[in-house]
């Protein structure tokens, strides 16, 4: 597949020198890891394709999950229609006006390059290789005809390498919450970008938006927005602003053990809550560690357990 050029050059200009040069980390490409590597390692057990191939392709078919054909039809792969009998959207590549899949969300996507892949008789000796010959695989898609750019395999391989996916295809298990709700990508917010889910202290937590509200959040991450203002210790219509840390399972009783001798000096504009919702623990297990009473209010230099 060809990513639509006319709307990703600019971002390629950003995350990548010349094709001679060696290209360089980007933080767009990493937090587009982050968020689907359980779904890649997913498909890799079910499909036998490496999750660094399927992650690399996502990557740069989509141009790290910003592309048009994701935004508006969650294509992360650049598919085009065939013989597709679901919706479909349309826009230049090759020619004009040609003919792309549309998918519910990013799993679809992901499910449906794997079996793409797999069924396609052009594509069978790739699985005779290693599962972990992410070369053979990226100069394979290139010989069976995925793509015809003629650096197309080159560049898979090198951002496999630099972001070290290869790492992933020894992977024997994957983050079964990750890859189901960071497959979701129905555009719920005012962007239509998904928030980020990451992972701390056991647990899973999203960065708010400015004009995010429990009930949106929860609408894409698809838990009750009353269950999520609970986990996080808020009333459910608490007016939410840009940078509040929102969890999405109920927190811990204490930090990680990394904080065992490491106490938090309180800082200006800090709460004994923001200090809570920091290291991931509930709030009355912070004043309990701390033989505080409820209405203590945290001041600046005060040293306080997290653990």
């Amino acid at each position: 597949m060809n990513r639509i050029k006319t709307y990703i050059i600019g971002i390629l200009l950003l995350i990548c020198t010349p094709s001679q040069a060696q290209m360089k980390w980007n933080q767009t490409y990493q937090t587009y890891i982050n968020q689907y590597k359980d779904l890649a390692i997913e498909q890799m057990l079910r499909y036998r394709i490496p999750a660094s191939i399927t992650l690399a392709q996502g990557l740069f078919e989509s141009a790290a999950g910003k592309s048009v054909l994701v935004l508006q039809g969650n294509n992360h792969f650049g598919i085009k229609c065939h013989n597709w009998t679901g919706p479909t959207q349309y826009h230049d590549d090759d020619a004009r006006g040609e003919c792309f899949r549309v998918y519910q969300d990013a799993r679809d996507s992901y499910e449906d390059h794997s079996k793409f892949l797999a069924r396609q008789p052009r594509y069978a000796r790739l699985f005779e290789l290693n599962q972990r010959d992410y070369k053979g695989w990226a100069r394979g898609l290139k010989q069976c005809g995925y793509a015809t750019n003629p650096q197309y395999a080159n560049k898979l391989i090198q951002i496999i390498e630099l972001y070290k996916l290869f790492d992933y295809d020894k992977a024997k298990r994957y983050d079964r919450f990750m890859a189901t709700h960071s497959g979701t990508d129905q555009p719920v917010n005012a962007q239509g970008i998904l928030h980020p889910i990451q992972k701390f202290n056991d647990n899973y937590y999203l960065i708010a938006r400015e004009g995010d509200t429990f009930k949106t959040l929860g609408k894409e991450v698809e838990i009750s927005w009353r269950k999520l203002a609970r986990y996080n210790e808020r009333d459910k219509h608490t007016v939410l602003h840009k940078g509040d840390i929102i969890y999405l399972k109920k927190k811990r009783k204490k930090a990680p053990k990394q904080y065992k001798k490491r106490p938090h000096i309180v800082q200006s504009g800090e709460s004994m809550y923001s200090i809570s919702q920091r290291y991931g623990i509930r709030i009355k297990y912070l004043y309990k560690m701390n033989k505080l009473d409820p209405s203590y209010k945290a001041r600046v230099g005060d040293r306080l357990r997290v653990r």
